[in-house]
């Protein structure tokens, strides 16, 4: 069953919330009780009665109750003041009150567009939407997959160039990868106008490319075209595609626009086959945090400008593996000053190489970050996205909470998840802590939850979710984050966070982390 109410979907069947055709990221619990609530709206439902529906009878604190309402009622743009959706009826119990439809997982009726335009879903049900499904490997060859992938990326990249069109991001797109494609469904998921879907076949010294837009409202076919050429003309190809389908979904576009906007290109497609190589690994690592994931993608970094010296894209990866190097403790590059510094030398090298390249300057940003030079990295974010209004760039909320700017953070953030409705779990974790930092504990603590879910290997889901519950009260909860914290590093300690790991601008910021992370139990 599917309940629609305001601008969502309910769809209990699917297990998914949808706003304005993107979904929602929702804890399980959270989203269990959302669906309780809606199917039992008639009456007022206790509390007895929403912990064995949800939590099937075990035993549930108070605490962790009232959060899963606060989070059920942010999700929906609630809160506990205006109980305008989710009421709470004193030593009664909860009732939602909103008008809701009923109708299959499948048939639901469409969720109403927000009536504000400036609203969170603004521009998802553009005519000038577009999502770009992973291109299929025909190849053959499993290990072919990185190239298509990085042909992929960079047809997205190219396209979200245009201020003109909402593309989402890339995150979102690749869900989808090695599924059969219901084009319908995928723009309902997504809320786009249109899908492009490809395919890449590479033989020997040449590559063909195949690509066809689909107007996903109706699964029609607006557009074909084939690209045979050879590997070391492979770079061209995103440049086409780019440049016959931006005017016909929007007509206004301008060939000058692009050219404005083209980065630079290596010189040979060996750096080329490298980079996306390198950048594959990378995002391996963000989940894995494997030492041989990030040093693989560090060499592959080098060997691409060894060929082409001044591949601005090369070198912004390799200040990134630098600076996860320096973030994690995998070996003696960890809080050294060595890594540090060539971190920042590659982003700058970046950006030298290329000043019109959005990703060049976001990591510039994000060294200056750690380097405590907070007004230079928010500079550099801004530069970014300047050249590119479609950039996404989560850390750019972190840069804006470490400078004390955590309502921005927060709005920064949401605008990402419009952009990218399947987000990963860093924007989660960073939507989390700058909702800690205004010391929303338990609104906050949802969304520390999914984190560490997410990430669980990620030592920031488990300090900030230690402090979360130290801060709330729950110390048995605390010490148990804090000892994962300490088996995964038995050298984690706070001076370490004092000095480099959470750069806060603000003294008082740091205090409410450290005192947090003091109370749960972590020495010193």
């Amino acid at each position: 069953m599917a309940f629609v109410f305001e601008d969502f979907v309910l769809d209990g069947e699917r297990r998914e919330l949808r706003r304005g055709g993107g979904l929602v990221a929702v804890e399980p619990k959270v989203f269990d009780l959302l669906v309780h609530l809606v199917a039992n709206r008639e009456r007022v439902v206790s509390k007895d009665d929403l912990i064995a529906a949800v939590w099937k009878g075990r035993i549930v604190s108070e605490s962790a109750l009232t959060s899963a309402i606060n989070a059920a009622r942010t999700l929906l743009g609630d809160s506990g003041e205006t109980q305008r959706l989710i009421k709470t009826l004193p030593r009664k119990g909860f009732r939602f009150v909103g008008e809701v439809q009923e109708g299959s997982g499948m048939d639901a009726p469409a969720a109403a567009q927000p009536k504000e335009a400036g609203g969170p879903n603004r521009g998802l049900a553009s005519n000038a939407s577009l999502a770009i499904l992973p291109f299929t490997n025909l190849s053959g060859e499993i290990e072919q997959e990185y190239f298509v992938d990085g042909i992929t990326d960079d047809v997205i990249t190219e396209l979200s160039r245009s201020r003109e069109l909402f593309v989402v991001a890339r995150n979102s797109s690749f869900q989808y990868r090695g599924k059969a494609a219901d084009i319908r469904r995928i723009g309902s998921e997504l809320g786009v106008r249109y899908v492009l879907e490809g395919s890449v076949r590479r033989s020997g010294q040449r590559v063909r490319v195949n690509v066809q837009l689909v107007d996903a409202s109706t699964g029609v076919h607006l557009w074909a075209e084939r690209y045979d050429r050879e590997i070391a003309d492979v770079l061209a190809i995103q440049d086409e595609v780019a440049r016959a389908i931006v005017p016909m979904l929007v007509a206004h576009v301008t060939m000058a626009e692009l050219e404005r906007s083209a980065t630079r290109s290596p010189t040979t497609w060996e750096a080329y086959d490298h980079l996306v190589k390198g950048l594959a690994l990378l995002r391996t690592f963000q989940s894995t945090f494997g030492k041989d994931d990030l040093d693989n993608a560090r060499a592959s970094f080098e060997r691409a400008l060894q060929l082409d010296p001044r591949y601005a894209r090369a070198h912004a990866g390799l200040s990134s593996s630098w600076l996860q190097a320096w973030i994690h403790n995998l070996d003696q590059n960890y809080l050294s000053q060595d890594a540090l510094a060539r971190a920042e030398e590659a982003a700058r090298l970046a950006v030298q190489s290329d000043a019109l390249l959005p990703a060049a300057w976001a990591q510039r940003g994000f060294v200056a970050v750690w380097q405590r030079q907070h007004a230079f990295s928010l500079e550099s974010f801004e530069r970014a996205i300047a050249l590119n209004p479609n950039f996404c760039e989560y850390r750019y909320a972190a840069a804006l909470a470490y400078d004390g700017q955590l309502e921005r953070a927060a709005a920064t953030l949401k605008d990402f998840i419009r952009r990218d409705p399947l987000v990963f779990p860093m924007v989660l974790g960073w939507h989390g802590i700058s909702i800690f930092m205004q010391e929303r504990y338990e609104e906050a603590l949802p969304l520390l939850l999914d984190f560490r879910a997410r990430a669980p290997n990620h030592r920031a889901s488990h300090s900030y979710l230690a402090a979360a519950y130290a801060r709330l009260g729950m110390m048995d909860e605390a010490r148990a984050e804090i000892a994962e914290l300490t088996r995964m590093d038995p050298s984690h300690r706070i001076r370490h966070h004092v000095r480099l790991l959470a750069p806060y601008r603000m003294p008082a910021h740091n205090k409410l982390l450290w005192e947090g992370l003091r109370m749960a139990g972590l020495p010193d």
